[in-house]
């Protein structure tokens, strides 16, 4: 690396490029090791996962009991507020409060539609997890899609943290790796989005009590849900773990 480089070294005629080259040598030796590396920061950590999940397991438990659609909304929607004046007090990144707030958002977008179409406060409740099934279809179709053509969106993820995002795919074993956990990180969104989709459907449609509908939702999405995501995750530290494939050292990883 440069920084161990002799002071009066870098005053002398040293072409620029080999002092890139020396800088782009990665630290760690295996795909995984790297990969792993940057995926915990990119991805935020447990702190950025509660950040984003809070906010809905908090909507949720207070409406299923109280029926009271403005209280859910404020509660959750004050939850993601606190937290992202506490990343702001930190100064630390405020991305996952933000998506929280953009959620609930979006979600009470959808509520007022329906209570301007004359939905009752059950069938508002069931709008508010309209965008989430909705998301997560499109998330699911650009991850599975993106394995197809052999441009896996974890490998973005990993340019976006190393600078370059593109550089990953000179490497065919980050390029298998990276598709390996896009599925695995795709997997728990289509399973939510097969098993929620025709639940909100048969709700909306009245083919089931609206408010069975909103509790089955529920229980699937963080009764379930949290479980699948846990276990993806599990999956892909495993994965991440194994240190199995080792990098080239001739082609740069950043």
């Amino acid at each position: 690396m440069t920084g161990d480089a002799d002071p009066s070294s870098a005053s002398t005629s040293e072409p620029a490029s080999t002092t890139d080259a020396a800088m782009a040598v990665p630290s760690v030796t295996t795909v995984e090791a790297m990969v792993r590396a940057q995926m915990a920061t990119a991805l935020g950590g447990r702190r950025g996962m509660l950040e984003a999940g809070i906010p809905g397991i908090v909507f949720t438990a207070l409406w299923l009991p109280t029926k009271d659609l403005r209280l859910a909304l404020v509660v959750s929607l004050a939850t993601a507020g606190i937290a992202l004046l506490v990343r702001l007090a930190q100064r630390s990144t405020t991305q996952y409060a933000l998506n929280a707030l953009f959620s609930i958002g979006i979600g009470w977008v959808f509520v007022r539609i329906a209570a301007s179409s004359g939905g009752s406060e059950s069938d508002q409740a069931l709008a508010f997890f309209a965008p989430g099934i909705v998301y997560s279809l499109v998330y699911t179709i650009l991850l599975v899609g993106s394995c197809l053509v052999r441009w896996p969106l974890v490998g973005f993820m990993l340019g976006s943290v190393t600078g370059d995002a593109t550089a990953w795919r000179a490497q065919p074993q980050v390029v298998r790796l990276c598709t390996r956990l896009t599925l695995l990180l795709g997997a728990p969104g289509a399973i939510g989005v097969l098993l929620q989709g025709p639940v909100w459907l048969l709700g909306w449609r009245d083919g089931i009590d609206p408010d069975t509908a909103v509790a089955a939702i529920a229980f699937l999405r963080y009764g379930l849900g949290w479980p699948l995501r846990i276990a993806s995750w599990s999956a892909m530290i495993w994965l991440l773990a194994r240190n199995a494939t080792p990098l080239d050292p001739a082609v740069p990883t950043t």
